[in-house]
């Protein structure tokens, strides 16, 4: 049985049977946002979430049966967990007090599409890796929106009050800057008052977001080099003596089909 489920789940199509689901159950959360759709087919949407759900309870049952009786390698995967307590959501009632969270759990499943995919997982590990190492980025960020919050209310509250009355709106304003949305009309407003204010919006323009987003994108960057070394080494890692035998009685077990094979043909 154990050999079975771990033939089953290392097979190329068993991974994309997995994907196909998951895409499909996409498909049918997006159609579920057209209620008269829903009226028509809202049936049929509920049977393809409750086939959907038992092929993942057969996946995880397979995953699980494939590491017995090590259950815990299937759980010391933090990928595995995150699939088995979307699975375990997903077995909320849909009715009653719980109907909506149980339907918002649902859509936990598309997010199983970054689980199945390498390419992906390595992404999401990047970032999560990059949360530490931005620390600095983000100080070094909130001290430059403070700087110039203090600067830009004290230059333009009485001018424009609308963007720059109290400190928190001279801050929520630089965040509307510093994201390029329509930042020249704050800007021409302040150079109403006085034609030398674009200084202080061009450098603060350059600052939060060609400089500190340059540095977001580089820790980025470095944490996805060091991801994909760690890949690497783990490819490299020496071959166990488990994994040599094994290889070697499925050698001797081909060898032996091949020559009662030729043994008949003679």
């Amino acid at each position: 049985m154990k050999k079975t489920a771990q033939v089953i789940t290392r097979h190329p199509f068993f991974e994309h049977s997995i994907i196909g689901l998951i895409l499909l159950n996409a498909l049918i959360l997006g159609l579920e946002t057209a209620p008269t759709l829903v009226e028509q087919y809202g049936n049929w949407f509920e049977i393809g979430h409750s086939l959907i759900l038992a092929a993942f309870i057969i996946e995880a049952i397979l995953k699980i049966t494939a590491v017995a009786p090590r259950f815990r390698l299937y759980f010391a995967d933090g990928w595995n967990l995150f699939d088995f307590s979307v699975i375990l959501l997903a077995l909320m009632p849909t009715t009653g007090e719980l109907a909506v969270i149980a339907r918002l759990a649902r859509l936990l499943r598309v997010l199983r599409l970054i689980s199945t995919i390498p390419e992906l997982r390595l992404i999401v590990t990047t970032l999560i890796r990059s949360i530490p190492s931005m620390g600095h980025v983000i100080l070094l960020m909130s001290i430059i929106f403070y700087i110039y919050g203090i600067a830009g209310y004290h230059l333009f509250h009485v001018h424009d009050p609308v963007h720059w009355e109290t400190l928190g709106l001279s801050l929520l304003t630089l965040f509307r800057i510093v994201t390029l949305e329509d930042w020249t009309d704050v800007m021409y407003t302040a150079m109403e008052m006085n034609k030398w204010a674009w200084i202080y919006f061009v450098s603060f323009v350059f600052m939060g977001t060609f400089v500190i987003i340059n540095l977001f994108i580089a820790v980025v960057l470095n944490n996805l080099d060091q991801a994909k070394e760690e890949q690497l080494k783990e490819l490299c890692k020496p071959v166990s003596r488990d994994e040599i035998l094994k290889e070697l009685a499925m050698t001797q077990q081909a060898l032996a089909k091949l020559r009662e094979r030729m043994e008949k043909m003679e």
